[in-house]
């Protein structure tokens, strides 16, 4: 049994917010991040079998900046 699971968050590029996890094929989008962090609960415990479900879901935001040279 996993003790966690790792998300990254970022900015979707049509507005909103999406989420991806690092060790497993779990996706998920929001319109914001309370929404979104509902979502990942519902997706992690759809994906995993009871008593498998990791304890901890951890979120790793990523925010992209371009700025003028």
């Amino acid at each position: 049994m996993k003790t966690e699971i790792i998300f990254i968050v970022q900015e979707s590029l049509d507005g909103g917010y999406e989420a991806r996890a690092l060790s497993d094929s779990i996706f998920t989008e929001a319109e914001n991040l309370e929404e979104l962090k509902k979502n990942i609960k519902e997706a992690v415990a759809c994906h995993f079998e009871e008593g498998e479900m990791p304890k901890i879901i951890r979120l790793h935001y990523i925010k992209e900046e371009v700025i003028a040279a």
